[in-house]
């Protein structure tokens, strides 16, 4: 039996899902090599809270002290057929740059024979009036090393001495964790769905030890990968678990990964860019083929602000 597609674009003959590519991968630069400056103002993020993706893109914005030079809106978490909206409510707004209803304004504005899925993140630029790049890895490395003028230079979330390493720790994470838990809950058939599932609880078996000795994944220093991971893990035990069917163990029974998870959440300025009511609409209720009912559990409770004791290693 086969379960009907999630995304029928993005689904295999085989039940597996195969993530469309981004779309818009422009850059912008502080040197004059690319058509986009880094200028304070100029450039607008639009994300929606729900989304492990566009989450990354709000924390590395908020680490680098760049809520004034970069402004940003928050989408409705619950997306229907007509893709991510702007309305007024707890947590979300209407469009104040450009006045679009629908994020998909902003991709057929861009390019007007785009067919794919209307994604967030967005970085859209407030002069020319078109995307500049749609992938969360390219804005978060935006933040990072172009914009250090406008925010706070002495963060830096992708320090070079360790930069093989951390492309290497990021892509497993990407391919097994952050991309695992969708590869198992957009899955269509028993093998695929199990397939991923087994490589997203090896690798976080994997990531437990090598949190055992050390406090973060590269030791006492805070790193890109860090929060690419803390994005996976502060929806799992919420949606993912359940919702996702990846329901081998929760992040909870995990001692290193549960008490890593409760430390970032805990870093300055973090928790107030996590919002587990939008998480949980978006995902129960936007995804109808996996929860026809449409029904938010009321759980699990969690305690994110609790001791984690990790600052000992």
């Amino acid at each position: 039996m086969t379960a009907t597609a999630q995304f029928p674009q993005e689904q295999s003959k085989t039940g597996e899902f195969a993530r469309q590519e981004d779309a818009f991968r422009d850059w912008i630069s502080n040197d004059g090599s690319t058509r986009y400056p880094a200028v304070a103002g100029r450039y607008h993020l639009y994300v929606s809270l729900a989304c492990p993706w566009a989450s990354r893109t709000v924390i590395v914005r908020k680490l680098k002290g760049l809520e004034e030079a970069i402004g940003m809106t928050v989408v409705d978490p619950v997306r229907d057929e007509f893709g991510w909206a702007f309305r007024d409510g707890p947590g979300y707004s209407t469009d104040p740059i450009n006045h679009f209803a629908f994020l998909s304004e902003a991709y057929l504005g861009t390019d007007p024979k785009f067919e794919g899925r209307y994604t967030v993140p967005v970085l859209w630029d407030k002069e020319t009036k078109r995307i500049v790049n749609n992938s969360e890895d390219d804005i978060c490395r935006m933040f990072n090393d172009v914009f250090n003028q406008f925010g706070r230079a002495q963060v830096d979330l992708f320090p070079k001495d360790i930069a093989a390493e951390h492309e290497e720790v990021s892509q497993c994470i990407y391919d097994k964790v952050n991309n695992g838990v969708y590869k198992a809950g957009f899955a269509t058939r028993q093998r695929a769905y199990e397939h991923a599932v087994r490589g997203l609880f090896a690798a976080l078996d994997t990531l437990e030890v090598r949190l055992t000795g050390q406090r973060f994944l590269f030791g006492q220093t805070i790193v890109e990968a860090d929060w690419r991971l803390f994005c996976t893990l502060i929806r799992f035990d919420a949606v993912y678990y359940l919702h996702f069917k990846c329901n081998l163990r929760r992040i909870a029974d995990y001692p290193n990964l549960h008490g890593y998870l409760l430390d970032l959440y805990q870093q300055l300025g973090i928790a107030e860019t996590v919002n587990l009511d939008h998480i949980k609409r978006h995902y129960y209720i936007t995804h109808r083929e996996i929860n026809p009912t449409g029904i938010v559990p009321i759980g699990p409770e969690l305690d994110l602000a609790k001791p984690h004791g990790r600052e000992r290693l």
